[in-house]
C-alpha cells in the first residue's frame, strides 16, 4: 500500500519558509537602488529617453561597487551556512535539533534589517546588511535541513515543491506589498513590517514543527568542515555530486545577477519607480508560486534531472529574448511570468538532487554544500554582472545576456550527472 504523503507537516514547515522569504526580496529590490540612486550617468540616460528621474535618496555608487556591496552578505553565508548546517546535525537540547539555531539567528537578523533603510552612509548600511545576513545565515541551513530530517527520499521533491510554493508566496507578498508600502509610507516601512512578519511566522513554525529526537538514518558521525565534505564528494565513486554542485553554481550565478539587477534595470533603464519595480517583479514570484508544487509532481513522475533540463532550456531562451524585447513594463511582464515557471522547475528540484548524491546520515552537511554553491554564486553573479554592466556603458540590458550564458553553462554541467546506483529504482531520482 502506497504511503500517504504528509501534506500537513509539509505545509507547517513551508510556513516557516514563508517568513524567511519575506526578507530577501526587500533587500534585493530596494538596497541596490539606495546604493546607486543619484549616479549622474543614470540620470543622463533617463533624461535622454524622456523618462522621469526617480525621487530616491541614495549614494550614487557605480554598478560594480553597488553589486559588490550587495555580495558582502553572501560572503558571510558561504562560511557560516555550511558550518551551521553541519553543526546542527550534532545539536540536541530541550528545544530540539534545528530550532535553537532559528531562535538565535532570527532576532539578530530582524533587528539589523530594520536599520538598513535608516543608514545615512555606505559604511552604516553595509554594517546592517552584514549583521542581517549573519543572523539569517545562522538559521537558514538548519531550517532547510528539516526537508531531509522529516521526509523520505520519495517525498522530498513534492515536499520541496510545497516549501517553494510558500516561499514564493512570501516573496510575492514582500514584493507586491513592499512596493505599495514603499511608495505610500516611505523607504523604512517595508523593512519594519517585513521584520515583524518574519518573527511572528517563524514563531508559529517553531511551535508546531515536531522534530524527531533521533533520525532513522542517524549514526554518530565525525564533525566535518565544508572543505572535507567537498573532498568527500570529489573522491566519491560517482562524480555526479560534483556536477550537481557545479550546475547549482552556474544557474544561481545567472539567477542572482538577474534578481539583484532587476530593480536597477526597471528603475534606471525603463524609468519605473522603486515601488513599481517591486510590484512588477512580483510576477516572477507569482509564476513560481503557481508552478512550485507542479514542479515537484513533474519531477516525481519524469525525474529530477529531466525536469531541471527543461527549466534550464526555457530560461536560456527567455533571457536571450529579454535582451531584445524588454522595452516597456508590459514586455518585462511577458518575460518574467514564463521565466518564473521555468525557474520553479529548476529550483524546486535543486536541493533534493543534492541529497540524492549525498549521505543520509549527514543531511545538514549536504544542505551546507548546497548553500556553499548557491551562496558562492550569489557573490560571483552580481559582481561579474555589475562589472559587465559598467564596462558596457552602464547599460543594465546586458544582464539578460549574462543570465543567458550562465543558464546555458548550467545545462552543460547537468549533463554530467549520472544515476546513482542505490536510487536506480526511484522514479524521481
Amino acid at each position: 500500500m502506497e504511503k500517504k504523503f504528509p501534506y500537513r507537516k509539509a505545509f507547517i514547515i513551508a510556513f516557516g519558509f514563508f517568513g524567511i522569504s519575506i526578507i530577501w526580496p526587500i533587500i534585493n529590490t530596494f538596497v541596490p537602488i539606495f546604493l546607486q540612486a543619484g549616479n549622474p550617468e543614470y540620470e543622463r540616460q533617463l533624461l535622454e529617453t524622456g523618462k522621469e528621474i526617480p525621487k530616491v535618496v541614495g549614494f550614487g555608487l557605480s554598478p560594480t561597487l553597488a553589486f559588490f556591496v550587495m555580495t558582502w552578505d553572501n560572503i558571510i553565508n558561504v562560511f557560516i551556512q555550511p558550518w551551521a548546517g553541519a553543526k546542527s546535525d550534532q545539536t540536541w537540547n530541550r528545544f530540539g535539533r534545528r530550532k535553537p539555531w532559528i531562535m538565535i539567528g532570527a532576532p539578530i537578523a530582524a533587528i539589523a534589517f530594520i536599520f538598513i533603510p535608516l543608514a545615512n552612509t555606505v559604511a552604516a548600511i553595509m554594517i546592517f546588511i552584514l549583521i542581517t545576513n549573519f543572523g539569517m545565515a545562522i538559521f537558514r541551513s538548519p531550517t532547510v535541513a528539516w526537508l531531509g530530517d522529516l521526509f523520505t527520499v520519495e517525498e522530498r521533491s513534492k515536499a520541496n515543491g510545497i516549501i517553494n510554493l510558500m516561499g514564493g508566496v512570501g516573496a510575492a507578498v514582500a514584493l507586491f506589498g513592499g512596493g505599495i508600502i514603499f511608495d505610500k509610507l516611505g523607504r523604512a516601512a517595508p523593512f519594519v513590517i517585513g521584520a515583524v512578519l518574519m518573527l511572528v511566522i517563524l514563531s508559529i513554525a517553531l511551535r508546531y514543527v515536531k522534530e524527531p529526537q533521533k533520525l532513522e538514518t542517524q549514526v554518530e558521525v565525525e564533525q566535518t568542515s565544508v572543505w572535507q565534505n567537498l573532498r568527500s564528494v570529489w573522491q566519491g565513486k560517482n562524480r555526479s555530486g560534483i556536477y550537481v554542485l557545479l550546475a547549482i553554481l552556474f544557474w544561481f550565478m545567472a539567477y542572482e545577477a538577474i534578481s539583484t539587477g532587476m530593480s536597477s534595470f526597471a528603475v534606471f533603464t525603463l524609468g519605473m519607480t522603486p515601488g513599481q519595480a517591486s510590484i512588477y517583479t512580483t510576477l516572477f514570484a507569482a509564476a513560481l508560486i503557481l508552478f512550485a508544487l507542479p514542479s515537484g509532481l513533474i519531477a516525481t513522475r519524469i525525474g529530477r534531472k529531466l525536469t531541471i533540463n527543461i527549466g534550464l532550456i526555457g530560461l536560456v531562451v527567455l533571457f536571450g529574448l529579454g535582451y531584445f524585447i524588454v522595452q516597456t513594463p508590459t514586455t518585462l511582464a511577458i518575460i518574467l511570468i514564463p521565466a518564473g515557471m521555468c525557474w520553479a522547475l529548476v529550483n524546486v528540484n535543486s536541493l533534493p538532487l543534492v541529497y540524492d548524491y549525498g549521505d543520509e546520515s549527514k543531511i545538514g552537511a549536504y544542505t551546507g554544500l548546497y548553500y556553499f554553491s548557491s551562496q558562492s554564486a550569489a557573490i560571483l553573479g552580481p559582481v561579474l554582472s555589475g562589472a559587465l554592466v559598467e564596462s558596457l556603458g552602464n547599460q543594465y540590458r546586458w544582464l539578460w545576456i549574462f543570465g543567458t550564458v550562465f543558464m546555458a553553462l548550467a545545462w552543460v554541467a547537468i549533463q554530467g550527472v549520472r544515476q546513482k546506483p542505490d536510487i536506480e529504482t526511484q522514479p524521481n531520482a
